[in-house]
């Protein structure tokens, strides 16, 4: 299922499946709901919407990385090893700084902000799917790695 397209200079970038798209456009909306909730909920906040740089400031750079990642990866110069890095160090990430006994944002930092505990699961369920979905990600890529998919 590999995609042949032609560059501006006339040859073959060979790219990644088209479903790998779909692995990184799903924590791309988790992603971002997850930072719009930390700023409605109010805690966990750094710049730019804060003075403070912190975890949040830090996060958002997963953007700039995915929008490089896709121009590498459209113009055939990154491909699944790029995205089972990224996706890897992410799922890493969210889930050492939202869930277990070091986290800085532990689960009730998430939820209690909230005066409606509906609210509160909720946020956390983005979370967790957000967490799902980039590990599935990298899962996902590393089998097409394995399998010998570009």
């Amino acid at each position: 299922m590999e995609r042949n397209d032609h560059c501006s200079n006339g040859s073959v970038a060979r790219t990644i499946p088209r479903r790998v798209y779909l692995v990184v456009f799903v924590p791309v909306l988790l992603g971002a709901a997850h930072h719009v909730d930390h700023v409605v909920r109010g805690n966990h906040v750094g710049w730019p919407l804060t003075p403070d740089v912190n975890a949040f400031t830090l996060s958002l750079a997963v953007y700039p990385l995915i929008a490089v990642g896709l121009v590498l990866t459209v113009t055939g110069r990154a491909g699944l090893r790029y995205w089972f890095g990224f996706l890897t160090a992410t799922s890493v990430l969210l889930a050492s700084v939202h869930l277990g006994p070091w986290a800085i944002e532990p689960p009730a930092d998430v939820i209690a902000p909230y005066s409606d505990p509906v609210l509160g699961y909720g946020a956390f369920g983005v979370l967790l799917a957000l967490i799902a979905a980039v590990a599935i990600g990298a899962a996902y890529t590393a089998f097409l790695a394995v399998r010998g998919e570009r």
